[in-house]
Formats: C-alpha cells, structure tokens, sequence
C-alpha cells in the first residue's frame, strides 16, 4: 500500500522487449558457444533450432500464466499456487541460484574479453570491477534500469546485424584475406555432423545454457505497466530471435573459418574477425561482446533481486528481502547478489583455465529444472481450469497440450545428459546436492509460505482460475502497485 511495500511499475513494452532480447544475446551466445561449436560441429545450428522451440513452448507456459496473473513471484508463486509450497520454494530458490550461477559465468566472460586488450592483467580484477559498477547502477529505479537495458541491448543487435552483414560481404567478396571462408566449411570439415549422433545430442547441454535468463520476461510481469500488451509481445519474439541472433549469426561464423579452427580462448567473433586480419573490426566486436556482457550481469542481479522479493512476500524468504529503497528496487537482495558474486572473484584467481566450462554446466542445471517446473506448473493450472476459463485465455499456449508434453521430455533429457560428459556430470551432483538441502530447509524451517499457499490455491478455483478468464488478477496487480 505503501512505496515501502511495493514495487515500481516503472517498465514499459519497450523496455521489456529489449530486456528479454538482452537475457537471450549475453555469455552463452558470444562466449559459450565455442563449446557448442567444438561439440557437435556445425550441426550446432540444428540443435539451437531445437532448443530454441522448446524454450519457445517454456516461455509461451509463462507467458500464459504471467498474462492471467502478473506478480514479483513470477513462477515461484505461481508453482506456489498450483504445485505447492514445497515446489514454489524450490523454484524460486534454484532460479535465484541460478541467476547466481549464470551471472558468474558472465562476470567471468567478462574478464576474458578484458584479456584481448589487457593479457597481462590478472582476470579477478576485471571480475571484481564489473560486479561493484554493475551491482550499483541495480540500486537505482527501475526506470533506469528498463532504460540502461534498452540501450545495452539496442548496441548488441545492431552489432549482430552488422557482423552478419560484414561476414557476408566476407564472403560474397572474398575481402580481408580470407581464402579459406565459404559456405562450404559447413559441411566439407568432417561432414555437417562433424561429431556424429553422439557430438550432436551432448551439445544440447551446453546448447541450452545459452538461452538462460529468457525466463525474465515473466519477473518483469510484476513491474510492467501494462503486462497484458508487453508480455506476448515479447514472447511472440523469440522464435525470429533464435533463427536471426543465433542460427544465421554461427553460420556466418562457421563459413568465415573452419568450425574445427575456433578455440574458445576468447569470444569465437572476435577469434573469427581477427584470424582473418580484420583487426579494426576484432577490436569493435569486443566491444560488443563487453556490453553484451555488462547487460547479461544487469539483467541478472535485477531478475535475482525480484524473485527474491517475491518469495519473501510469500515468506518463503526472510523478510528483510523485502526492504525497498525510494525508488522501489529491493536493496537488499542487490546487496545479497553482489555479495555472491564476489565468489566469482575467488574462482577467477583460483581456478581461471576451467571455471567458465563449469560454471556454465551447473547453470544449466539449474536453468533446465526451473523451465521444467515453469512446464508441470503450466500444466496443473490448466488441468484446474474449466472448459470454459480455458477457453477465456488471453494468452494461451499453442499446440495444447501435446507441445507441454514433447517440451517436457525434451527438459528431462537435457537433464539426463549431463551425466554423459566428463565434464558436465559435476552439475548433475552440485544439482542433486542443492534440491536435498533446500528440501530439508524447508521442512526444518518449518514449511515456510505454507500457510499462504491453500488459500491461494482456494482462491483460484473461486474466482475462476485466479480471474485467468476474467482478466481481474492485472487489475488487482495494478491496485497493488
């Protein structure tokens, strides 16, 4: 009732676009995906036209629900709501982990595209002066945070087109010495399926860490002032997202030079455009992929600090993550994010060779099991809903409900196949270890947000399906704020 208790709804349709297009170009995209490449050659570009579909049919679960029923908890509320508080404390908890997790990969890149201009600067120093700037610029409104986001997106898409405009005049004109450059390099170098079956499908694992973070565009539900228009919107982007930022931009990539020559000592744009002697162009790309990288970390702390918020409404949290500044922002799990990435620093002096590979696997875990329950919590409110409500959706999601349940397995089996990979299995253990000590935190805590679920969930049925016909729940969201 207060600016003390509630957020700001400060996030317009622009803003939320460009924040979901910057959740989907960052770290996995411009620094990952040398791995992905190395993995399964250029049949890369076919296993991110999967994965991107089914967190295409992710998004459009969330999208229905954060339509119907716009709040700060996004899918941990939700899983509250239709799951149970057990699920909903699991959930929000692995997503704000996760946001931990996927912000230190992108702390990391950081400080590797830092070293093509300073190689003999220790990387934890990059790592520690990104995460003090970019940790208080999230103290500021959230208005300044939709705009500081707009722009640092704004400059990624615009590089991305223009690299695949430069690349392809590479390659239609033979420019900058590359000899070597054409679309053949897409399948003379060991076939298109340069690994086999086995190199294609272990991809996925690292595949899918490179659409982590799409998931903000449900967090962003409960500061947007009109959820109802921004929201698909943004959804509805992501499939022309994947074919455009990822598909055509690797391609490019692989044609300039053979997939086999990219090393992953830095970002495989500027390791293309550098090989080839267009150094001008190496030194604007690593621009590029530093502010792709800045904007990666901001989205990050702010969606972490929303979640985090949103379960401490639901007292699943401690209640000082409730504490709002002037502006509205939740302070204090800010505070708590730039704590945690300190660890970052840590790694990055101790370990700097092999932190990125398994930062990334663990992230993946954590990202891949927050889309399977934002999937199963989709699917048990729809269950509850009559004919009827159903049919009064403003957003619904397509193909219903066989597309849940191809979407589904596909997540289980990302799951599975992080054990098959020496170095990827860990995140199986580190995944395990964590849903055990959350599980016993909530039932030694004593069940904390119980109390709040049932009656939720009662309300739900009462209303039809939380007004998800109706379309009340926007307008009680919007009374809140």
């Amino acid at each position: 009732m207060t600016d003390k208790a509630t957020l700001s709804r400060g996030l317009n349709s622009r803003h939320i676009r460009f924040i979901a297009l910057g959740s989907a170009i960052g770290t996995g995209l411009f620094y990952g995906s040398s791995e992905s490449i190395r993995t399964a050659g250029p049949a890369v570009l076919l296993a991110y036209l999967i994965g991107g579909a089914a967190v295409f049919l992710v998004l459009r679960s969330l999208g229905e629900m954060a339509v119907s029923d716009p709040c700060a908890g996004s899918f941990g509320e939700y899983a509250t709501k239709h799951l149970g508080p057990l699920a909903g404390f699991v959930t929000g908890w692995t997503y704000a982990f996760e946001m931990v997790i996927v912000c230190l990969a992108d702390v990391t890149a950081f400080g590797v595209y830092m070293g093509f201009w300073f190689p003999d600067v220790p990387r934890w120093i990059w790592v520690l002066a990104v995460v003090l700037v970019v940790g208080a610029m999230n103290l500021f409104s959230v208005k300044v945070f939709g705009e500081l986001e707009f722009w640092l997106s704004l400059v990624k898409i615009a590089a991305i087109v223009a690299m695949i405009i430069a690349g392809a005049a590479i390659l239609v004109l033979g420019i900058g010495g590359a000899d070597h450059a054409g679309i053949s390099n897409l399948w003379t170098h060991g076939g298109f399926f340069a690994h086999g079956a086995h190199g294609f499908v272990v991809s996925f694992a690292v595949v899918m860490f490179a659409f982590g973070g799409t998931e903000i565009i449900g967090v962003t539900a409960g500061e947007a002032q009109h959820p109802e228009k921004a929201i698909p919107s943004a959804v509805n982007s992501i499939p022309l997202r994947v074919v455009l930022f990822y598909v055509l931009t690797l391609a490019v990539i692989m044609s300039l030079n053979p997939w086999q020559h990219i090393t992953g000592a830095g970002s495989p744009f500027v390791e293309i455009f550098a090989s080839l002697g267009v150094k001008s162009a190496a030194a604007v790309l690593n621009v590029v992929v530093i502010v792709a990288a800045l904007s990666a970390i901001n989205s990050d702390i702010f969606a972490a600090g929303r979640i985090m918020y949103g379960m401490a409404e639901r007292r699943q949290a401690p209640p000082v993550m409730q504490r709002l500044s002037r502006g509205g922002v939740p302070r204090t799990t800010v505070a708590i994010m730039i704590a945690a990435l300190l660890v970052g620093v840590v790694l990055n002096y101790a370990m700097p060779e092999n932190v990125f590979l398994v930062i990334s696997s663990i992230a993946t875990f954590a990202t891949v099991w927050v889309w399977l329950m934002i999937l199963l919590t989709q699917v048990a409110a729809r269950r509850r809903m009559t004919p009827g409500q159903a049919a009064g959706l403003k957003f619904p999601v397509p193909f219903w409900p066989y597309g849940q349940i191809v979407a589904i397995a596909f997540m289980v089996g990302v799951l599975v196949l992080l054990a098959f990979s020496g170095s990827t299995w860990i995140a199986l253990v580190v995944g395990a270890v964590w849903l055990a000590l959350l599980s016993g935190a909530y039932v030694l805590g004593g069940r904390p947000g119980a109390s709040l679920a049932a009656p939720a969930a009662g309300a739900k049925e009462a209303d039809g399906a939380g007004g998800t016909a109706s379309g009340s729940a926007p307008a009680a969201a919007e009374t809140r704020a």
